[in-house]
């Protein structure tokens, strides 16, 4: 939702092509490694301040650290330390939204303006009557937060409010209910994640005999209601093109050979969100898959753990920009990235999987349903929300 109020200097559309936002174009000098971006005349923010290079310099090194960022009248000057070709896509990630600081205040330059805010309850937004690329259709938003998936799922029924998100493994029912459902690709990844790089070969063997254990198709088709796709890759096969040779689900025979080459096993403990009762019944099935195997998990709720079952959603639908958030959502090795092709983006991905560090298992779909009387809803490959575009009708009695 922070789009709804903050903006960026670019956006990326549906196939990931990086298109101007904030931005009007951008050139890079060769090597890729200093960028001029040049900035969108008549932008303001909510309090009237004029969007300037300054201030979207100062929020650009703000976020970047590692970025040599400087203003140029009516651009901005962007110099990195290696080759950043994807550096237009970067651009289009939330965390590097524009905004003014004023009194310690945020303030941005999107369609909607903050009206009130009680920190992980509730938000009000109103129309910015004098948004550069035109207001919103409708006056005010209401946001419930920190409501469960059953919750969201009352207040629907009970009319209370016009959209909710649904979680994957209830899109068909919600479809076969009669609903409104907008679903996304299979895009955010759940996967396992280990604390700590194996200290061995034959811990590497054990990691290796763990991933080959799990019957993800299971997982997905009875737990999930096929609300993901299994995966043995980071990224989708829709955006890289290659997951495919990153091949998923369960071989049972090579898992063994592979745990015999480990002459030494421990067991691990498995940590899985509590609040969440699908990740309880698929951390049971990863444990019972692990047993077929001979390999011992433990679980738990909290405290240390070897191992984490996590679901991180998507920051990008460029697969380089994703990548490269993949890897520090897990803690893994930055990707270089410093070539165009998908051989380049390929072996990247390949070197954060050898790290024997993730198992990736599923890639998830993300959905709404929205009442009858919503229209024109639209949210990015990303899973942005574009309500400004939306437009409401009255509901037939």
């Amino acid at each position: 939702m922070t789009g709804l109020v903050f903006e960026t200097l670019v956006r990326l559309d549906d196939r990931g092509v990086p298109q101007p936002h904030l931005a009007t174009s951008w050139q890079a000098e060769s090597g890729d490694q200093r960028w001029r971006i040049f900035l969108r005349s008549g932008v303001t923010f909510r309090d009237g301040a004029r969007l300037d290079a300054a201030t979207v310099a100062a929020s650009l090194r703000a976020a970047n650290p590692d970025w040599k960022v400087m203003a140029a009248a009516d651009a901005v000057v962007i110099e990195t330390a290696s080759p950043r070709p994807a550096l237009p896509a970067e651009l289009a990630l939330m965390s590097n939204s524009v905004a003014r600081h004023e009194n310690g205040k945020a303030i941005g330059t999107g369609p909607f303006l903050i009206s009130q805010f009680d920190s992980g309850k509730h938000l009000s937004l109103k129309a910015n009557d004098q948004y550069w690329n035109g207001r919103p259709f409708v006056d005010s938003v209401e946001i419930e937060l920190g409501k469960s998936y059953r919750e969201q799922n009352a207040l629907f029924d009970l009319g209370k409010t016009d959209v909710i998100e649904i979680a994957p493994e209830n899109i068909h029912r919600a479809e076969a209910g009669g609903r409104t459902v907008v679903s996304s690709r299979p895009f955010s990844l759940m996967a396992l994640a280990f604390a700590e790089p194996p200290k061995s070969a034959d811990e590497s063997h054990a990691r290796n005999a763990l991933a080959m254990s799990f019957d993800t198709t299971a997982i997905n088709h009875v737990v999930l209601q096929d609300g993901g796709e299994p995966t043995g890759a980071l990224l989708p096969n829709w955006l890289s093109g290659y997951a495919f040779v990153f091949p998923p689900g369960k071989n049972l025979d090579a898992a063994r050979r592979e745990k015999l080459l480990a002459r030494r096993i421990t067991p691990w403990t498995l940590r899985y969100d509590a609040a969440d009762p699908v990740s309880r019944v698929i951390a049971e099935r990863i444990q019972l898959n692990a047993r077929d195997t001979g390999l011992t998990i433990q679980l738990a709720i909290s405290g240390a753990s070897d191992l984490n079952l996590l679901e991180i959603s998507p920051s990008s639908a460029d697969a380089r920009v994703q990548l490269r958030e993949l890897a520090s959502a897990l803690g893994l090795p930055a990707p270089k990235l410093t070539g165009n092709s998908a051989a380049d983006l390929y072996a990247e991905e390949k070197a954060l999987l050898d790290t024997h560090q993730v198992i990736p298992l599923l890639q998830l779909k993300s959905a709404v349903s929205v009442r009858a009387n919503v229209h024109g809803w639209n949210s990015s490959t990303s899973g942005e929300w574009h309500v400004e575009d939306v437009w409401l009708s009255p509901e037939k009695p």
